[in-house]
């Protein structure tokens, strides 16, 4: 079997200082499901669980999966809905996490034997993997390095590259092809497309909290508790591109669980930075942040 991991994108990125200070940042942060409009429900579902490895965990009026009962994508049912403008902002990609190489391993071979476009990269705190899923949303499923291995800047702020990833050796490390998703995946990060990075940084940062941990030409990645990010946004594409018409397809929303006082915290500085909030399930609060990507935010049980 031959593998060739594509050029990387931007190299590495300059030393920073983390942003903002903790007064604010929230704490224990969970990403939960995203959610994906889809005219095609039966093809996603069938990527998600047969490619991935994902169980069906609920079906109705939308699909949910998962990995060890814990909800990672949701597919909703938009038969008529158009695909959104490939500049338009919305997701870049979802990040599923496993919790091991050999896991990422058995992903490459099932990705590989379908015959799909791959791409991998090496950015030093992970190794990731890339592809589209059949809407064309974009999908990383990578593993973290040790937390004590990666590269940190003498301010703080964390080193990541875009390397190659050797999948040769990589693939060494399959013990099976495919196969169910561990138990242990979960939502790593959310990376979206914006189109003004200065009003999403006054968004996510600002307002709700997060730390900046990288930068990239066009790009932030930012986090709570000193992740290397839970949240990338970037203009690649998207810059000064209009928010999609409502009832596109891709990105519904997507899921941030804070701990109960994090969540209080949070909802104030919505309402006193003049963000428009509504009510989600289960008592979250729903907000489009100002390229139009919807997020819902929930206190832990």
């Amino acid at each position: 079997m031959t593998l060739a991991a594509p050029a990387g994108s931007p190299g590495a990125h300059p030393a920073i200082g983390i942003e903002p200070s903790a007064r604010i940042a929230p704490h224990d942060l969970v990403l939960g499901a995203v959610s994906l409009a889809s005219p095609d429900p039966r093809s996603l579902v069938a990527f998600y669980r047969d490619l991935l490895g994902l169980d069906v965990l609920a079906e109705g009026e939308a699909t949910m999966l998962g990995a060890g009962g814990r909800p990672l994508v949701e597919i909703l049912s938009r038969p008529k809905a158009p695909p959104a403008p490939r500049r338009a902002p919305g997701l870049f990609h979802m990040a599923i996490r496993v919790p091991d190489r050999a896991s990422l391993a058995a992903r490459l071979l099932a990705l590989h034997g379908a015959g799909l476009r791959l791409g991998a990269s090496n950015h030093l705190v992970s190794e990731a993997l890339y592809v589209d899923d059949p809407d064309g949303n974009g999908v990383e499923i990578y593993r973290d390095l040790p937390r004590a291995e990666w590269p940190v800047e003498p301010d703080g702020s964390i080193a990541m590259q875009t390397l190659p990833l050797d999948l040769q050796s990589l693939a060494r490390e399959a013990k099976v092809a495919g196969g169910p998703a561990p138990a242990a995946t979960d939502m790593g990060h959310v990376h979206l497309k914006v189109n003004d990075l200065d009003a999403a940084k006054r968004f996510w940062v600002d307002t709700v909290g997060l730390a900046i941990m990288a930068r990239y030409p066009g790009a932030l990645f930012v986090s709570a508790d000193g992740y290397h990010h839970h949240v990338g946004l970037n203009v690649w594409q998207s810059g000064g591109a209009p928010v999609p018409a409502a009832g596109t397809a891709g990105l519904d929303h997507f899921t941030v669980t804070l701990a109960a006082d994090a969540f209080a915290a949070l909802a104030v500085r919505l309402v006193a930075a003049g963000v428009e909030t509504q009510p989600g399930r289960d008592g979250a609060l729903r907000v489009a942040d100002p390229s139009g990507n919807t997020v819902e935010f929930r206190a832990a049980a």
